[in-house]
This record gives structure tokens, sequence and C-alpha cells, in this order.
């Protein structure tokens, strides 16, 4: 025993390779399963080897979340705003679905990492070099929200596990007293010529929603650019 003790304090470890070990277990057992117990195990050390490298859970789960930022691809340069927008976003909602349960910390965190602030302040900077003006972004971060790290919260929940016998029987007893909610839940089986196909399409939404932030935006911005000139011309 003392020498198994002996052979785990030799492990080298790093700051970085804690979390990498804690993301990996986390996309194995689950965000609730995760403790500095099973964590230390997995690295084979004693859990007090942990703390010298991250002071407690939270700031564990802190580094976590900055690994998985970590993953989000940099816009390709040259690029147009938009398209540099669409492809980043894109990229971080690749590595929230690599990592499930990475959005529900994000959400729980009431103050972002500085890794997280970074990102935020590189994409807030995308607008501004697209030519949005402080007070226009200002407005454009508030409403994409969550979207910029990758997810949303969902209105409706896929129903497609839902027995369809059980779903009908649901359905019909609600129709009566919610006739649009229920109307909108039948929708989500779509048309078979629809882009989307048969039933709901977490990607295809996410993207619908985007595209049509994004030329909101774009309008937005010439709206305010062409005022902006008249008023240039008028006092000039």
């Amino acid at each position: 025993m003392a020498q198994q003790i002996k052979a785990r304090r030799r492990i080298q470890l790093s700051r970085d390779r804690v979390l990498r070990a804690a993301v990996a277990l986390a996309d194995n057992v689950g965000i609730e399963a995760l403790s500095m117990r099973n964590l230390a195990e997995k690295l084979g050390v004693v859990p007090m080897a942990l703390y010298k490298h991250v002071a407690n859970k939270e700031e564990l789960l802190d580094g976590m979340i900055d690994v998985v930022v970590g993953e989000i691809d940099p816009p390709a340069p040259g690029t147009d705003w938009k398209t540099a927008v669409r492809q980043r976003i894109l990229s971080a909602r690749r590595a929230l679905l690599h990592h499930p349960w990475a959005s529900r910390v994000i959400e729980s965190k009431k103050n972002p990492t500085p890794v997280v602030l970074e990102y935020m302040d590189a994409m807030i900077g995308m607008f501004r070099a697209g030519g949005f003006s402080v007070n226009l972004t200002h407005h454009v971060m508030h409403t994409i929200g969550s979207r910029v790290l990758g997810f949303t919260q969902e209105l409706f929940n896929d129903s497609r596990t839902v027995d369809p016998e059980m779903q009908a029987i649901m359905l019909r007893e609600l129709a009566g007293k919610y006739p649009y909610v229920v109307e909108i839940a039948g929708a989500a089986s779509h048309e078979g010529e629809s882009v989307v196909g048969p039933g709901c399409d977490d990607q295809f939404e996410f993207e619908f929603a985007l595209d049509l932030l994004l030329d909101g935006f774009e309008r937005l911005r010439h709206a305010e650019s062409s005022e902006t000139t008249k008023i240039a011309e008028s006092t000039g």
C-alpha cells in the first residue's frame, strides 16, 4: 500500500493535465458524477495532489470551461464579419455538442473566466470591425445571447423519444386548453419535402435562428450607417 501511494506521488501533474482529464471524465460519466476523488483515481494520484493545481471544485469547473472554449476555432482570416461570426459560433456549437455538460456549467457561473472574457471580447471585436457602432453592438450581444457560445435554451423539448401513442393521447388532452401550443408541437414532424426532414433537427433550428439574427444585424448596421451618412451630409 505504501509503495502504491509513493508511486502515485511520483506521477507528474500539471494544471493542464488535470483539467483535460476532468473534461474527459465529465464526458464519460457526466458532470454530476465528477468529483475530486474519482478524478484523482483516474489520474492515479491521491486527491490532495489535485489541490496543488486547482483550489477547489469551482476552480476545476472554471478551468474545464476554459478547455472547452479553447477548442473553438478562430475565424478564418480575410472573411467578412457575418461569415466570421457565423463560422465561430458554429465552431462553438460543435465544441458544446462534444461536451454536453458544458452549457449547464456555463449557465451556472456568475462571472466569466478570463478565457471566456477573451473569447467574448474577440466576438465583440468582429462586430466592431464590421462597422457596427458601440450602441448597436451592445444590442446585438444582448440579442444573440448564449448562441455566441454555441447553445440555446430550447422552448420545446424533442418528443421523438416519447411513445407515439402516449404522445397522441397527451396532445388530445391538451388541445382544448392550449390549441396553439399543440399545433406547434404537432409541427415537429415536418413535411417530407422540408429541408429539415422528419422530426426536429436541432442543428437546423440553431442555424436557422442564427442566420435570421445575422441578417437582421446586417440590416440594422446598414440603416445606422445610412443615417450617419445623411447627418454628416446635412451638417457638412
